[in-house]
């Protein structure tokens, strides 16, 4: 488990598990009001199903992340075309951003994909029935991440109509159960913390020490499409926006990405679910520029960054980008994947250039995953600490832990660790950046 979120959610996935109370979260047997329950759900039915630790937390949504790909590609054939779709579904699937959420249990890709699912069925579909469909999905959405995907579905009512009521009836239908239980169950705490705390301050509020500068989603938004960063230049281009669809599409980002910008508490998984959307308008860009095999020849190239950006992750994890300083690792035999796309887009079809990017992207996942997994078991994540401390570990207090360790440990524990006292004995302390045990 890494960061503070991964830990806490799934610790509250598996109380969800062992009480049987699937209504109101809860951390260290207190209520817990921060998110909606989908993701704890999910966590808690791979512990149902017997899965280990980070197999119960992880793989839900990984699994949530290779449906809505295929529900992804099978959408834009059909809206677009075989070769838009091959495109647009290698760009999301291979896009950084969208591959490091489908690997983590937070609740980002899980809305993101349902809020996809329902933009998709209300905007391409005019049977009334998909405006059932698309309702649902919005519906789960608002289980997933709370009342931020319905300001974002606006867009989609005003252009869907003749699907509006159908939409609006499904997504009461399947999110309103549980906010009307959880609110009965708990009273005006819930709403308070959920609602108020959650959305209004989140948004308005410095407070939860998320601030950030209005630009700050510019960066965050290249470098999650990496190594399809290039790529965006294209969006300059006015002939990517012939096609009506594709004009809606590039309004509803830019509608999306000034609302998260404006808000003041920002974090770079905010942008996840304008992702999908934008992978769309990139593949049409692709496929009506002219030496589209030029452009894909870069994004080829920036794979030499991926050992320099392996090498800086652990540090980047635990001190912030900023923080930390830039290490060079050559990966010129990532390059191989330039010329190669070159050479197969050169006719005039980028989908095999894409698609060969794309196993190339693959190949440095599992490069990332080898060299720098290891280096973050021992270094951000707590899981190495407790194994090898465990039976003393388990009485020991706390003295001054960072607070994303501690939610691990307490997880790992399976209970709340006390802070240490004056007669505190074995205590779990921080020597050298790594976390050691002493008496």
């Amino acid at each position: 488990m890494l960061g503070p979120d991964e830990p806490r959610y799934v610790s509250i996935g598996r109380e969800m598990a062992r009480s049987g109370d699937w209504i109101t979260p809860r951390l260290d047997g207190e209520p817990w009001f921060e998110k909606p329950p989908l993701l704890y759900w999910m966590v808690a039915a791979g512990r149902l199903m017997r899965l280990p630790d980070e197999w119960a937390a992880r793989l839900p949504v990984a699994l949530a992340s290779i449906a809505f790909l295929i529900f992804f590609f099978r959408v834009v054939m059909r809206e677009f075309s075989e070769r838009t779709a091959v495109v647009a579904t290698a760009i999301l699937a291979t896009s950084v951003g969208w591959l490091a959420y489908s690997f983590a249990a937070l609740t980002d890709l899980p809305m993101s994909a349902a809020l996809s699912g329902a933009l998709f069925l209300a905007i391409f579909d005019p049977r009334r029935s998909r405006g059932y469909q698309a309702g649902a999905w919005l519906g789960v959405s608002v289980l997933a991440k709370g009342l931020v995907p319905l300001v974002l579905f606006v867009p989609a009512l005003l252009v869907a109509r003749g699907k509006r009521w159908a939409m609006i009836a499904a997504c009461v239908a399947v999110a309103a159960p549980w906010y009307v239980l959880c609110w009965v169950r708990n009273g005006p705490a819930f709403w308070n913390d959920f609602f108020w705390k959650q959305h209004v301050e989140r948004f308005f509020s410095p407070a939860l020490e998320h601030a950030q500068p209005l630009w700050y989603y510019i960066p965050v938004i290249l470098a999650g499409l990496f190594p399809w960063t290039p790529l965006a230049a294209l969006l300059l281009r006015h002939k990517t926006y012939e096609d009506a669809r594709v004009r809606f599409l590039t309004a509803w980002l830019l509608f999306g990405f000034l609302f998260f910008s404006v808000a003041r508490n920002k974090l770079p998984g905010y942008l996840l679910p304008l992702m999908p959307a934008l992978a769309i308008v990139l593949a049409v860009a692709v496929e009506k520029a002219k030496g589209a095999q030029w452009w894909l020849a870069v994004c080829g190239l920036l794979l030499v960054a991926l050992p320099s950006i392996a090498a800086v992750l652990p540090e980047a994890l635990l001190a912030g980008m900023g923080k930390t300083p830039l290490v060079f690792r050559s990966g010129l035999y990532f390059a191989a994947a330039a010329p190669v796309a070159w050479w197969l887009a050169r006719k005039g079809n980028s989908s095999p250039a894409v698609l060969a990017i794309a196993v190339a992207v693959i190949g440095g996942v599992v490069y990332v995953k080898r060299t720098t997994f290891p280096m973050l078991d021992d270094r951000v994540s707590v899981r190495a600490f407790w194994r090898a401390n465990q039976t003393r570990a388990a009485e020991a207090c706390l003295d001054n832990v960072r607070r994303d360790w501690v939610y691990g440990l307490n997880y790992y524990a399976g209970h709340a660790l006390a802070e240490c006292g004056a007669a505190s004995r074995s205590r779990i302390v921080v020597r050298d950046g790594k976390l050691a045990l002493v008496e």
